[in-house]
Protein backbone atom coordinates (compact mmCIF):
# COMPACT_ATOMS: atom_id res chain seq x y z
CA UNK A 1 0.00 0.00 0.00
CA UNK A 2 1.63 3.28 -1.09
CA UNK A 3 0.71 5.72 1.65
CA UNK A 4 3.28 8.33 0.66
CA UNK A 5 1.67 9.28 -2.67
CA UNK A 6 -1.72 9.37 -0.95
CA UNK A 7 -0.39 11.86 1.59
CA UNK A 8 1.00 13.97 -1.25
CA UNK A 9 -2.35 13.88 -3.04
CA UNK A 10 -4.17 15.00 0.13
CA UNK A 11 -1.67 17.82 0.65
CA UNK A 12 -1.91 19.07 -2.92
CA UNK A 13 -5.71 18.87 -2.89
CA UNK A 14 -5.72 21.04 0.23
CA UNK A 15 -3.33 23.55 -1.37
CA UNK A 16 -0.60 22.97 1.24
CA UNK A 17 3.13 23.12 0.62
CA UNK A 18 5.52 20.44 1.84
CA UNK A 19 6.93 22.95 4.31
CA UNK A 20 3.44 23.76 5.64
CA UNK A 21 2.45 20.11 6.14
CA UNK A 22 5.86 19.23 7.58
CA UNK A 23 5.40 22.01 10.15
CA UNK A 24 1.98 20.61 11.09
CA UNK A 25 3.51 17.14 11.48
CA UNK A 26 6.51 18.47 13.38
CA UNK A 27 9.01 16.94 10.96
CA UNK A 28 11.41 18.36 8.39
CA UNK A 29 10.29 19.10 4.85
CA UNK A 30 13.03 16.83 3.52
CA UNK A 31 11.73 13.92 5.63
CA UNK A 32 8.19 14.53 4.34
CA UNK A 33 9.56 14.57 0.79
CA UNK A 34 11.11 11.13 1.36
CA UNK A 35 7.80 9.81 2.75
CA UNK A 36 5.80 11.17 -0.18
CA UNK A 37 8.16 9.47 -2.63
CA UNK A 38 8.05 6.14 -0.77
CA UNK A 39 11.68 6.37 0.31
CA UNK A 40 10.70 6.30 3.95
CA UNK A 41 7.73 4.51 5.57
CA UNK A 42 4.90 6.51 7.13
CA UNK A 43 4.97 5.76 10.89
CA UNK A 44 1.70 5.14 12.70
CA UNK A 45 2.04 8.32 14.78
CA UNK A 46 2.33 10.43 11.62
CA UNK A 47 -0.53 8.55 9.96
CA UNK A 48 -2.77 9.51 12.88
CA UNK A 49 -1.67 13.15 12.58
CA UNK A 50 -2.32 13.17 8.82
CA UNK A 51 -5.82 11.78 9.39
CA UNK A 52 -6.50 14.49 11.97
CA UNK A 53 -5.13 17.32 9.81
CA UNK A 54 -7.25 16.37 6.81
CA UNK A 55 -10.27 15.35 8.91
CA UNK A 56 -10.26 11.73 7.75
CA UNK A 57 -11.08 8.43 9.40
CA UNK A 58 -8.15 6.02 9.56
CA UNK A 59 -10.28 3.61 7.53
CA UNK A 60 -9.73 5.93 4.57
CA UNK A 61 -6.14 4.65 4.45
CA UNK A 62 -7.19 1.02 4.75
CA UNK A 63 -8.45 0.41 1.22
CA UNK A 64 -5.84 0.67 -1.51
CA UNK A 65 -7.25 0.78 -5.02
CA UNK A 66 -3.92 1.29 -6.78
CA UNK A 67 -3.25 -2.43 -7.42
CA UNK A 68 -6.68 -2.96 -8.97
CA UNK A 69 -6.33 0.27 -10.94
CA UNK A 70 -2.94 -0.91 -12.24
CA UNK A 71 -4.46 -4.24 -13.29
CA UNK A 72 -7.34 -2.52 -15.07
CA UNK A 73 -4.97 -0.10 -16.80
CA UNK A 74 -2.76 -2.98 -17.94
CA UNK A 75 -5.80 -4.62 -19.49
CA UNK A 76 -6.82 -1.36 -21.15
CA UNK A 77 -3.32 -0.84 -22.58
CA UNK A 78 -3.46 -4.35 -24.04
CA UNK A 79 -6.00 -3.04 -26.54
CA UNK A 80 -4.63 -2.86 -30.10
CA UNK A 81 -5.41 0.86 -29.93
CA UNK A 82 -2.21 1.28 -27.84
CA UNK A 83 0.03 -1.27 -29.55
CA UNK A 84 2.40 1.43 -30.89
CA UNK A 85 3.09 2.68 -27.35
CA UNK A 86 5.61 0.72 -25.30
CA UNK A 87 4.45 1.11 -21.70
CA UNK A 88 6.05 -1.15 -19.10
CA UNK A 89 4.53 -2.74 -16.03
CA UNK A 90 6.65 -0.64 -13.66
CA UNK A 91 5.47 2.54 -15.37
CA UNK A 92 1.82 1.50 -15.00
CA UNK A 93 2.26 0.63 -11.31
CA UNK A 94 3.94 3.95 -10.60
CA UNK A 95 1.23 5.87 -12.45
CA UNK A 96 -1.59 4.06 -10.62
CA UNK A 97 0.05 4.61 -7.24
CA UNK A 98 0.94 8.26 -7.71
CA UNK A 99 -2.09 9.44 -9.69
CA UNK A 100 -5.03 7.19 -8.73
CA UNK A 101 -7.62 9.79 -9.70
CA UNK A 102 -6.12 10.23 -13.15
CA UNK A 103 -5.93 6.45 -13.51
CA UNK A 104 -9.64 6.13 -12.78
CA UNK A 105 -10.35 8.93 -15.25
CA UNK A 106 -8.44 7.04 -17.94
CA UNK A 107 -10.47 3.90 -17.21
CA UNK A 108 -13.69 5.93 -17.50
CA UNK A 109 -12.50 7.38 -20.81
CA UNK A 110 -11.64 3.93 -22.15
CA UNK A 111 -15.01 2.54 -21.01
CA UNK A 112 -16.67 5.40 -22.91
CA UNK A 113 -14.62 4.53 -25.99
CA UNK A 114 -15.66 0.89 -25.71
CA UNK A 115 -19.30 1.87 -25.28
CA UNK A 116 -19.14 4.10 -28.34
CA UNK A 117 -17.51 1.34 -30.37
CA UNK A 118 -20.16 -1.15 -29.26
CA UNK A 119 -22.89 1.31 -30.22
CA UNK A 120 -21.36 1.89 -33.65
CA UNK A 121 -21.06 -1.84 -34.26
CA UNK A 122 -24.68 -2.32 -33.18
CA UNK A 123 -25.72 0.57 -35.42
CA UNK A 124 -23.85 -0.83 -38.40
CA UNK A 125 -25.45 -4.22 -37.86
CA UNK A 126 -28.94 -2.74 -37.70
CA UNK A 127 -28.38 -0.56 -40.76
CA UNK A 128 -27.37 -3.64 -42.72
CA UNK A 129 -30.60 -5.36 -41.71
CA UNK A 130 -33.18 -2.62 -42.12
CA UNK A 131 -33.58 0.94 -43.36
CA UNK A 132 -36.46 1.66 -40.98
CA UNK A 133 -34.53 2.09 -37.74
CA UNK A 134 -35.24 4.06 -34.57
CA UNK A 135 -32.51 5.98 -32.74
CA UNK A 136 -29.81 4.05 -30.97
CA UNK A 137 -29.61 4.45 -27.20
CA UNK A 138 -26.16 5.02 -25.67
CA UNK A 139 -24.62 1.81 -24.36
CA UNK A 140 -24.24 1.99 -20.59
CA UNK A 141 -22.92 -0.53 -18.12
CA UNK A 142 -24.28 0.28 -14.66
CA UNK A 143 -23.29 -3.23 -13.60
CA UNK A 144 -19.62 -2.23 -13.89
CA UNK A 145 -20.14 0.79 -11.66
CA UNK A 146 -21.92 -1.35 -9.07
CA UNK A 147 -19.15 -3.99 -9.16
CA UNK A 148 -16.61 -1.24 -8.50
CA UNK A 149 -18.82 0.14 -5.71
CA UNK A 150 -18.87 -3.25 -3.96
CA UNK A 151 -15.12 -3.63 -4.45
CA UNK A 152 -14.41 -0.21 -2.91
CA UNK A 153 -16.44 -1.18 0.14
CA UNK A 154 -14.75 -4.63 0.33
CA UNK A 155 -18.28 -6.04 -0.02
CA UNK A 156 -19.06 -5.26 3.61
CA UNK A 157 -21.80 -2.95 4.93
CA UNK A 158 -22.04 -2.80 8.71
CA UNK A 159 -25.33 -0.86 8.71
CA UNK A 160 -27.05 -3.67 6.81
CA UNK A 161 -25.44 -6.32 9.02
CA UNK A 162 -26.79 -4.56 12.12
CA UNK A 163 -30.26 -4.27 10.58
CA UNK A 164 -30.28 -7.98 9.68
CA UNK A 165 -29.23 -8.93 13.20
CA UNK A 166 -31.98 -6.73 14.68
CA UNK A 167 -34.56 -8.37 12.42
CA UNK A 168 -33.79 -11.80 13.90
CA UNK A 169 -34.86 -10.57 17.31
CA UNK A 170 -37.75 -8.42 16.10
CA UNK A 171 -39.23 -11.11 13.86
CA UNK A 172 -38.33 -14.08 16.11
CA UNK A 173 -36.64 -15.84 13.20
CA UNK A 174 -35.28 -19.37 13.15
CA UNK A 175 -33.29 -21.24 10.51
CA UNK A 176 -35.64 -24.26 10.46
CA UNK A 177 -38.62 -22.26 9.17
CA UNK A 178 -37.19 -18.99 7.93
CA UNK A 179 -39.75 -18.65 5.16
CA UNK A 180 -42.66 -19.06 7.57
CA UNK A 181 -41.20 -16.70 10.17
CA UNK A 182 -40.49 -14.01 7.57
CA UNK A 183 -43.98 -14.39 6.11
CA UNK A 184 -45.56 -13.95 9.52
CA UNK A 185 -43.41 -10.89 10.20
CA UNK A 186 -44.36 -9.19 6.93
CA UNK A 187 -48.03 -9.79 7.75
CA UNK A 188 -47.85 -8.74 11.40
CA UNK A 189 -45.40 -5.81 11.24
CA UNK A 190 -45.74 -4.54 7.67
CA UNK A 191 -49.30 -5.51 6.82
CA UNK A 192 -48.20 -7.42 3.73
CA UNK A 193 -49.79 -10.66 2.61
CA UNK A 194 -47.31 -13.15 1.07
CA UNK A 195 -48.87 -15.34 -1.61
CA UNK A 196 -47.40 -18.11 -3.74
CA UNK A 197 -48.67 -17.80 -7.31
CA UNK A 198 -48.78 -20.21 -10.19
CA UNK A 199 -46.20 -19.94 -12.93
CA UNK A 200 -47.47 -19.69 -16.49
CA UNK A 201 -45.87 -19.16 -19.89
CA UNK A 202 -47.20 -15.60 -19.78
CA UNK A 203 -45.92 -14.88 -16.28
CA UNK A 204 -42.33 -15.80 -15.49
CA UNK A 205 -41.68 -13.24 -12.73
CA UNK A 206 -40.50 -14.71 -9.44
CA UNK A 207 -41.31 -11.78 -7.13
CA UNK A 208 -43.85 -8.98 -7.48
CA UNK A 209 -44.80 -6.55 -4.74
CA UNK A 210 -48.07 -4.63 -5.12
CA UNK A 211 -47.89 -1.63 -2.73
CA UNK A 212 -51.51 -0.66 -3.39
CA UNK A 213 -52.89 -4.02 -2.27
CA UNK A 214 -50.05 -4.78 0.18
CA UNK A 215 -49.45 -8.14 -1.46
CA UNK A 216 -46.11 -9.82 -2.15
CA UNK A 217 -46.42 -12.55 -4.78
CA UNK A 218 -43.76 -15.25 -5.11
CA UNK A 219 -43.60 -17.76 -7.93
CA UNK A 220 -44.19 -21.42 -7.17
CA UNK A 221 -41.01 -22.30 -9.11
CA UNK A 222 -38.83 -20.86 -6.34
CA UNK A 223 -37.28 -23.36 -3.91
CA UNK A 224 -37.81 -22.62 -0.19
CA UNK A 225 -34.42 -20.92 0.27
CA UNK A 226 -35.14 -18.59 -2.64
CA UNK A 227 -38.59 -17.75 -1.30
CA UNK A 228 -37.06 -16.79 2.05
CA UNK A 229 -34.40 -14.74 0.25
CA UNK A 230 -37.01 -12.86 -1.80
CA UNK A 231 -39.10 -12.02 1.27
CA UNK A 232 -35.99 -10.77 3.09
CA UNK A 233 -35.06 -8.73 0.01
CA UNK A 234 -38.48 -7.04 0.00
CA UNK A 235 -38.27 -6.40 3.74
CA UNK A 236 -34.92 -4.72 3.11
CA UNK A 237 -36.41 -2.46 0.44
CA UNK A 238 -39.31 -1.49 2.70
CA UNK A 239 -37.52 -1.05 6.03
CA UNK A 240 -34.00 0.00 5.04
CA UNK A 241 -34.81 2.55 2.36
CA UNK A 242 -32.89 5.36 4.05
CA UNK A 243 -29.78 3.21 4.46
CA UNK A 244 -29.99 1.97 0.86
CA UNK A 245 -30.37 5.52 -0.44
CA UNK A 246 -27.43 6.76 1.61
CA UNK A 247 -25.14 3.97 0.44
CA UNK A 248 -26.29 4.26 -3.18
CA UNK A 249 -25.61 8.01 -3.20
CA UNK A 250 -21.93 7.22 -3.84
CA UNK A 251 -20.58 9.85 -6.25
CA UNK A 252 -19.09 7.20 -8.51
CA UNK A 253 -22.52 5.72 -9.22
CA UNK A 254 -23.06 8.20 -12.01
CA UNK A 255 -26.45 7.32 -13.47
CA UNK A 256 -29.96 6.62 -12.13
CA UNK A 257 -29.62 3.07 -13.48
CA UNK A 258 -26.40 2.55 -11.52
CA UNK A 259 -27.95 3.82 -8.30
CA UNK A 260 -31.08 1.72 -8.82
CA UNK A 261 -28.98 -1.38 -9.47
CA UNK A 262 -26.88 -0.60 -6.39
CA UNK A 263 -30.05 -0.53 -4.28
CA UNK A 264 -30.97 -3.98 -5.60
CA UNK A 265 -27.47 -5.29 -4.85
CA UNK A 266 -27.62 -3.85 -1.34
CA UNK A 267 -31.08 -5.32 -0.71
CA UNK A 268 -29.65 -8.67 -1.83
CA UNK A 269 -26.81 -8.15 0.65
CA UNK A 270 -29.36 -7.54 3.41
CA UNK A 271 -31.27 -10.68 2.43
CA UNK A 272 -28.09 -12.77 2.56
CA UNK A 273 -27.26 -11.33 5.98
CA UNK A 274 -30.76 -12.24 7.21
CA UNK A 275 -30.49 -15.82 5.96
CA UNK A 276 -26.93 -16.23 7.28
CA UNK A 277 -26.44 -13.97 10.37
CA UNK A 278 -22.84 -12.77 10.60
CA UNK A 279 -21.67 -14.15 13.95
CA UNK A 280 -23.34 -17.54 13.59
CA UNK A 281 -22.26 -17.85 9.99
CA UNK A 282 -18.58 -16.98 10.48
CA UNK A 283 -18.39 -19.43 13.42
CA UNK A 284 -20.00 -22.16 11.33
CA UNK A 285 -17.71 -21.40 8.37
CA UNK A 286 -14.63 -21.83 10.53
CA UNK A 287 -16.03 -24.91 12.26
CA UNK A 288 -16.95 -26.60 8.96
CA UNK A 289 -13.75 -25.34 7.26
CA UNK A 290 -15.72 -23.43 4.65
CA UNK A 291 -17.58 -26.48 3.36
CA UNK A 292 -20.09 -24.72 1.10
CA UNK A 293 -22.53 -27.62 0.86
CA UNK A 294 -22.61 -28.16 4.63
CA UNK A 295 -23.07 -24.45 5.25
CA UNK A 296 -25.92 -24.50 2.75
CA UNK A 297 -27.65 -27.29 4.64
CA UNK A 298 -27.17 -25.64 8.01
CA UNK A 299 -28.50 -22.26 6.89
CA UNK A 300 -31.00 -23.52 4.28
CA UNK A 301 -29.22 -21.65 1.48
CA UNK A 302 -28.09 -22.44 -2.05
CA UNK A 303 -24.50 -23.03 -3.15
CA UNK A 304 -24.26 -19.60 -4.80
CA UNK A 305 -25.88 -17.82 -1.85
CA UNK A 306 -23.31 -19.33 0.52
CA UNK A 307 -20.43 -18.37 -1.79
CA UNK A 308 -21.73 -14.79 -1.94
CA UNK A 309 -22.02 -14.63 1.84
CA UNK A 310 -18.49 -15.93 2.35
CA UNK A 311 -17.11 -12.93 0.45
CA UNK A 312 -18.79 -10.52 2.91
CA UNK A 313 -17.05 -11.70 6.09
CA UNK A 314 -14.86 -8.60 6.42
CA UNK A 315 -15.91 -7.24 9.83
CA UNK A 316 -12.76 -5.81 11.50
CA UNK A 317 -11.52 -8.24 14.14
CA UNK A 318 -14.01 -10.90 13.02
CA UNK A 319 -12.89 -11.60 9.46
CA UNK A 320 -13.17 -14.83 7.54
CA UNK A 321 -10.85 -15.98 4.75
CA UNK A 322 -10.51 -13.19 2.13
CA UNK A 323 -12.15 -14.75 -0.92
CA UNK A 324 -12.66 -13.78 -4.50
CA UNK A 325 -15.87 -14.67 -6.31
CA UNK A 326 -16.56 -14.92 -10.03
CA UNK A 327 -19.60 -16.03 -11.99
CA UNK A 328 -19.53 -16.76 -15.72
CA UNK A 329 -21.91 -18.14 -18.29
CA UNK A 330 -21.04 -20.92 -20.71
CA UNK A 331 -19.79 -18.34 -23.24
CA UNK A 332 -17.25 -17.05 -20.73
CA UNK A 333 -18.99 -13.75 -19.99
CA UNK A 334 -18.26 -12.58 -16.45
CA UNK A 335 -21.53 -11.46 -14.85
CA UNK A 336 -20.32 -11.09 -11.25
CA UNK A 337 -16.88 -10.47 -9.83
CA UNK A 338 -15.35 -9.48 -6.51
CA UNK A 339 -11.81 -9.86 -5.23
CA UNK A 340 -10.73 -9.68 -1.60
CA UNK A 341 -7.90 -12.12 -2.33
CA UNK A 342 -6.00 -9.74 -4.60
CA UNK A 343 -6.45 -11.84 -7.72
CA UNK A 344 -6.75 -9.88 -10.96
CA UNK A 345 -10.09 -10.38 -12.73
CA UNK A 346 -10.62 -9.29 -16.33
CA UNK A 347 -12.86 -6.27 -16.71
CA UNK A 348 -13.12 -6.01 -20.51
CA UNK A 349 -12.61 -9.64 -21.56
CA UNK A 350 -13.65 -13.19 -20.67
CA UNK A 351 -12.08 -15.61 -18.21
CA UNK A 352 -8.94 -17.61 -18.91
CA UNK A 353 -9.98 -21.06 -20.25
CA UNK A 354 -7.44 -22.76 -17.98
CA UNK A 355 -9.41 -21.80 -14.89
CA UNK A 356 -11.45 -24.55 -13.27
CA UNK A 357 -14.24 -21.97 -13.46
CA UNK A 358 -14.48 -22.68 -17.18
CA UNK A 359 -13.70 -26.39 -17.08
CA UNK A 360 -16.43 -27.17 -14.54
CA UNK A 361 -19.00 -26.88 -17.34
CA UNK A 362 -17.62 -30.28 -18.42
CA UNK A 363 -18.73 -31.84 -15.11
CA UNK A 364 -22.03 -30.15 -14.17
CA UNK A 365 -22.85 -30.08 -10.48
CA UNK A 366 -19.43 -31.35 -9.37
CA UNK A 367 -16.94 -29.25 -7.40
CA UNK A 368 -13.60 -28.87 -9.14
CA UNK A 369 -10.54 -27.91 -7.11
CA UNK A 370 -7.53 -26.08 -8.52
CA UNK A 371 -4.21 -24.74 -7.29
CA UNK A 372 -3.21 -22.08 -9.81
CA UNK A 373 -0.42 -19.60 -10.44
CA UNK A 374 -0.92 -16.21 -12.05
CA UNK A 375 1.69 -14.60 -14.32
CA UNK A 376 2.89 -12.41 -11.41
CA UNK A 377 3.81 -15.57 -9.47
CA UNK A 378 1.00 -15.35 -6.89
CA UNK A 379 -0.75 -18.65 -6.21
CA UNK A 380 -4.42 -19.22 -5.50
CA UNK A 381 -6.60 -22.09 -4.37
CA UNK A 382 -10.06 -22.15 -5.95
CA UNK A 383 -13.17 -24.26 -6.09
CA UNK A 384 -15.72 -24.02 -8.89
CA UNK A 385 -19.08 -25.59 -9.65
CA UNK A 386 -21.96 -25.07 -12.03
CA UNK A 387 -25.25 -23.71 -10.69
CA UNK A 388 -28.60 -23.44 -12.41
CA UNK A 389 -31.63 -21.28 -11.89
CA UNK A 390 -34.96 -20.59 -13.54
CA UNK A 391 -36.26 -24.16 -13.73
CA UNK A 392 -39.87 -23.79 -14.90
CA UNK A 393 -40.73 -27.23 -16.17
CA UNK A 394 -40.42 -28.95 -19.52
CA UNK A 395 -39.62 -26.63 -22.39
CA UNK A 396 -38.04 -24.01 -20.11
CA UNK A 397 -34.38 -24.98 -19.69
CA UNK A 398 -32.60 -23.42 -16.70
CA UNK A 399 -29.85 -20.85 -17.07
CA UNK A 400 -26.53 -22.49 -16.20
CA UNK A 401 -23.60 -20.54 -14.77
CA UNK A 402 -20.33 -21.47 -13.13
CA UNK A 403 -19.27 -19.89 -9.85
CA UNK A 404 -15.75 -19.78 -8.48
CA UNK A 405 -14.71 -19.15 -4.88
CA UNK A 406 -11.01 -18.78 -4.20
CA UNK A 407 -8.31 -17.43 -1.92
CA UNK A 408 -4.56 -17.02 -1.80
CA UNK A 409 -2.77 -20.36 -1.45
CA UNK A 410 -1.59 -19.48 2.06
CA UNK A 411 -5.21 -19.72 3.28
CA UNK A 412 -5.94 -23.00 1.46
CA UNK A 413 -5.37 -25.22 4.51
CA UNK A 414 -8.35 -23.49 6.18
CA UNK A 415 -10.62 -25.00 3.52
CA UNK A 416 -11.84 -28.59 3.64
CA UNK A 417 -11.33 -28.79 -0.12
CA UNK A 418 -7.54 -28.68 0.31
CA UNK A 419 -7.48 -32.05 2.09
CA UNK A 420 -5.44 -34.43 -0.05
CA UNK A 421 -3.94 -31.61 -2.13
CA UNK A 422 -0.17 -31.28 -1.92
CA UNK A 423 -0.06 -27.54 -1.34
CA UNK A 424 3.72 -27.63 -0.88
CA UNK A 425 4.19 -28.92 -4.43
CA UNK A 426 3.91 -25.63 -6.23
CA UNK A 427 5.00 -27.30 -9.49
CA UNK A 428 1.51 -28.76 -9.55
CA UNK A 429 -0.04 -25.27 -9.78
CA UNK A 430 -1.87 -24.73 -13.06
CA UNK A 431 -0.54 -21.70 -14.97
CA UNK A 432 -3.49 -19.32 -15.35
CA UNK A 433 -3.70 -15.83 -16.84
CA UNK A 434 -6.02 -12.86 -16.63
CA UNK A 435 -6.55 -12.60 -20.38
CA UNK A 436 -4.50 -13.81 -23.34
CA UNK A 437 -3.30 -10.28 -24.12
CA UNK A 438 -1.87 -9.89 -20.61
CA UNK A 439 -0.35 -13.37 -20.31
CA UNK A 440 3.20 -14.03 -21.55
CA UNK A 441 2.99 -17.82 -21.37
CA UNK A 442 3.67 -19.08 -24.89
CA UNK A 443 3.25 -22.81 -24.16
CA UNK A 444 -0.53 -22.52 -23.77
CA UNK A 445 -2.60 -24.57 -26.18
CA UNK A 446 -5.61 -22.40 -25.27
CA UNK A 447 -4.08 -19.11 -26.42
CA UNK A 448 -6.54 -17.17 -28.59
CA UNK A 449 -4.65 -13.87 -29.05
CA UNK A 450 -0.99 -12.83 -29.13
CA UNK A 451 0.38 -11.35 -25.90
CA UNK A 452 0.82 -7.61 -25.57
CA UNK A 453 4.60 -7.75 -25.13
CA UNK A 454 5.40 -9.93 -28.15
CA UNK A 455 5.59 -8.90 -31.77
CA UNK A 456 3.59 -10.81 -34.35
CA UNK A 457 6.17 -12.59 -36.54
CA UNK A 458 4.66 -15.61 -38.22
CA UNK A 459 6.82 -18.43 -39.55
CA UNK A 460 4.67 -20.39 -41.98
CA UNK A 461 6.98 -23.40 -41.63
CA UNK A 462 6.47 -23.72 -37.88
CA UNK A 463 3.33 -24.83 -36.07
CA UNK A 464 3.55 -25.10 -32.29
CA UNK A 465 0.90 -25.83 -29.64
CA UNK A 466 -0.95 -22.67 -30.60
CA UNK A 467 -0.86 -20.43 -33.65
CA UNK A 468 0.98 -17.75 -31.67
CA UNK A 469 3.56 -19.98 -29.99
CA UNK A 470 6.21 -19.13 -32.62
CA UNK A 471 6.18 -15.40 -31.79
CA UNK A 472 9.50 -13.72 -31.11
Amino acid sequence: MELGPRVRALRQRAGMTQVGLATELDISASYLNLIEHERRPLPARLLIKVARIFDLELDAFGVDDSAQTATDLTEVLADSLFERHEIGEAEILEFAGRSPGLGQAMLTLYAGYRDARESLESLASRVSQTQDMPGVEPWRLPSEEVSDFLQRNVNYFEALEAAATALWTQAELNSHDLYGALSRFTSRALGIDVRVTRSTSANRTVRVYDPAQHVLRLSEVLPPHSMAFQIAHQIGLLTQGEVLDRLASDARLTTPDSRALARVALANYFAGAVMMPYDRFVEAAQELRYDVDMLGRRFRASFEQVCHRLTTLRRPGREGVPFHFIRVDIAGNISKRFSASGIAIARFAGACPRWNLVNCFLTPGQIRVQLSQMPDGREYFCIARTVSRGESGFGSPPAVHAVCLGCEAEYASSLVYSDGVDLANRDAAVPVGVTCRLCDRMDCEQRAFPPLKRTLQIDENVRAQSFYASLK
